[in-house]
């Protein structure tokens, strides 16, 4: 125990007889309590940081990057932030790739320019990354639950946010879509697409409302329908819709559990790094689904590539060029994440399968912001018709 620190000889005496002692001074009856020199008093109620609920007495060690013993006061609120901090340093290039990608894509095609692309790849980016991210979470939590000795921290809930964010962006492309076809808000609610967005923005609203709630797990039902709206709404082609509907149900839901869960076990890894086990088992329970979810994404996305791009198109359409694109992202993140799994099985530290699955999750956020410029660019059947 240490002592407390030694009288400033040029401290003020306080007055004699005033019945209010000075601040620092202790009651003679009170019992001794020592403290480090300059170690600050912290109120219990407000202990949690800005990103985590600390355990009790549980070091930090393991990890790059990591603060050091003196970053585990203050500095823990600031580590603790880092996933959210990088996932805004990467968002300004995925924008830029939003606005200015379905032009890029269309070029020397002799393709008819849609109106507004930039800004509608850009909400759609939106739409995607808020459905992923509520998906994730309501998905991730149940692996947590199964890991032993797990440290007692959970991540901040981005699903609110998240949620809003894609009613927001629906919202954006149904006042975007009365604009281009010269008609009011409510006369574009009966349009085809206008009707179908509206669902979608309170499917979204919704979900905000039940991730609010003391049932998060109610947002599913929403989600559902928002999923549901999006892929009618991507398929308005005369052949077979249901069955493109149907591929895109299947595709858009495991893309999202794919990138969203992918994002909460790393925001929760990081909070875990001071727990090597427990973080190398939750990647690990993780990594068993991403292999199925990975299956559907392939199976669906050549089926739904089979039926819409006809071979003579794919380097003359933009749509064909950005699936080229896509295919190649994909490529590098089925690289990562076998990577990251291979060092997961062969060391105990998670620290190297973590670096290896940001990186994967970097690009699967491209891959998002493909997928919406493929929405957003012609259906390729048009050149192939044309005379």
């Amino acid at each position: 125990m240490f002592s407390g620190p030694p009288a400033d000889p040029a401290a003020p005496t306080p007055p004699t007889g005033s019945g209010t002692p000075p601040t620092g001074a202790r009651r003679a009856d009170a019992p001794a309590v020592a403290l480090p020199i300059g170690a600050p008093t912290v109120d219990p109620a407000v202990a949690v940081t800005a990103d985590l609920v600390p355990s009790s007495g549980e070091g930090r060690s393991g990890y790059e990057g990591e603060p050091g013993r003196g970053d585990q006061g203050g500095g823990s609120g600031r580590s603790s932030r880092l996933p959210l901090t990088l996932s805004l340093a990467a968002a300004l290039p995925a924008l830029l790739v939003a606005v200015f990608g379905p032009g890029l894509a269309a070029r020397g095609t002799g393709e008819l320019r849609i109106p507004g692309a930039g800004l509608t790849t850009l909400l759609r980016t939106v739409l995607f990354a808020g459905l992923a991210v509520h998906l994730g979470e309501l998905l991730a939590p149940q692996f947590i639950r199964t890991v032993r000795s797990r440290p007692r921290t959970t991540v901040r809930s981005w699903s609110v946010c998240a949620a809003l964010a894609g009613a927001g962006a629906a919202a954006g492309q149904i006042v975007q879509l009365a604009a281009a076809s010269g008609l009011g808000i409510t006369q574009t609610y009966a349009t085809r697409n206008g009707g179908l967005l509206l669902i979608i923005a309170n499917g979204f609203v919704a979900a905000a409302l039940c991730a609010a709630s003391k049932r998060p797990a109610l947002a599913l039902a929403p989600l559902a329908v928002v999923i549901g709206a999006e892929a009618i709404r991507a398929h308005p082609e005369a052949y077979s819709p249901e069955i493109g509907a149907a591929l895109t149900v299947v595709h858009l839901t495991a893309a999202s559990l794919w990138t969203g869960g992918l994002l909460y076990v790393l925001r929760t890894m990081w909070l875990w790094r001071g727990s090597p086990v427990a973080a190398r088992a939750l990647l690990g329970r993780y990594a068993r689904l991403a292999i199925w979810l990975y299956v559907a994404l392939a199976a669906t996305g050549t089926v739904s590539t089979l039926r819409r791009l006809p071979v003579d198109v794919v380097f003359t359409s933009a749509y064909g060029r950005t699936l080229l694109v896509k295919l190649a992202l994909m490529a590098v993140v089925s690289l990562l994440a076998l990577a990251a799994r291979r060092r997961m099985l062969r060391d105990d530290d998670p620290a190297v399968a973590h670096r290896l699955a940001r990186r994967e999750q970097v690009v699967l956020g491209a891959v998002v912001v493909v997928s919406a410029i493929l929405t957003v660019v012609p259906d390729p059947h048009w050149i192939s018709l044309r005379p």
